[in-house]
């Protein structure tokens, strides 16, 4: 069986979650064959090869650069499409983060090939992948073969469970395509989020506040809720940050974040389905509405109709209640 590759996304020198995530997902795809991974970064980024190894990774090619410290479109385009190139692989997989989104389609070009983008499954049949996707804002799932070689796909964060496999793959150097330094485009300077919050990728645990909240300051709500789980990042409905209620970071749906965490908390949300398309494959949803009738409430797992001014407090103090004991 042809071998997998995958793009191992990098931040700050250590290995994102979404890096883990794409090895889960193609193990079995590489029944029979061997998964590869590209990890790049600067000097000393080798160093995260061995957390790749232990999710799966048979085999990791690890490129290291100054100016590779930062996301370098060209370099790593040139880079990964060279690897696919010479490793004569079936498929290669990428996360459909922000990264993934604008370095995925600068491969499949190199390489001739179309992209299926925001996967939600990748699995094999014969000779072809076949992957399953949101299409029209979310209110259908298409089903895409991809007979191309090798297929590229971009996988949606949280759609497939990291798994450890206590494995040691090889580690392998391998030396940039051209200079990295002469990129037409280069980073001159990161400005970076506050670093004591979870990033909404990362998150097992969303609590996403919509209109429902009526101002900025109710959203004081929400975030002692996060704070009582401990392990809980904030989202936001685009009408909310339109309102300048959240930042634009914040938001979740079409046009913002795609999330897939463990648990989805609605507060205040009624479901718009541009909404529904950034949050609908998380685990589990929990809808909080007053009205009965919200869209919200066809994909929640758990609703509770109430006011959320009661409910979000008794809910939070339950929770902090349960996480002492």
């Amino acid at each position: 069986m042809p071998n997998i590759l995958v793009v191992a996304e990098s931040r700050a020198g250590e290995v994102r979650k979404v890096g883990f995530e794409l090895l889960a997902a193609a193990r079995p795809l590489a029944a029979g064959g061997e998964v590869h991974a590209v990890l790049a970064g600067a000097a000393g980024i080798g160093a995260q090869a061995t957390s790749l190894g232990a999710h799966g990774a048979d085999a990791v090619y690890v490129t290291a650069h100054a100016a590779l410290a930062e996301y370098n479109a060209e370099a790593l385009a040139a880079l990964v499409a060279a690897r696919a190139t010479a490793g004569g692989y079936r498929a290669v997989l990428f996360a459909a983060s922000a990264q993934g989104r604008d370095l995925g389609p600068r491969v499949a070009a190199r390489l001739g090939v179309p992209i299926a983008s925001d996967a939600l499954s990748i699995a094999v049949d014969g000779d072809a992948t076949v992957v399953t996707h949101y299409a029209y804002a979310g209110k259908v799932v298409a089903t895409l073969r991809l007979n191309a070689t090798p297929a590229v796909v971009s996988l949606r964060p949280g759609a497939v469970t990291a798994v450890a496999t206590n494995g040691a793959g090889r580690v392998e150097d391998a030396p940039p395509v051209g200079d990295p330094s002469a990129s037409r485009v280069l980073v001159t300077e990161s400005i970076k989020g506050d670093s004591r919050k979870l990033d909404l990728a990362e998150a097992p645990v969303i609590i996403s506040g919509g209109r429902g909240l009526r101002s900025a300051e109710h959203f004081k709500l929400v975030e002692d809720l996060a704070e009582a789980f401990g392990n809980a990042a904030v989202g936001a409905t685009r009408a909310v940050t339109d309102e300048g209620w959240r930042p634009h970071s914040d938001q979740i749906g079409q046009t913002g974040r795609q999330v897939s965490p463990d648990l989805y908390v609605a507060v205040g949300i009624s479901g718009a389905i541009q909404h529904l398309a950034g949050m609908r494959t998380s685990r589990t949803i929990v809808a909080i509405n007053k009205d009965k009738d919200a869209p919200i409430f066809k994909v929640a797992d758990y609703g509770i109709v109430g006011d959320v001014f009661e409910v979000v407090p008794a809910l939070t103090a339950a929770i902090r209640v349960a996480k002492r004991s």
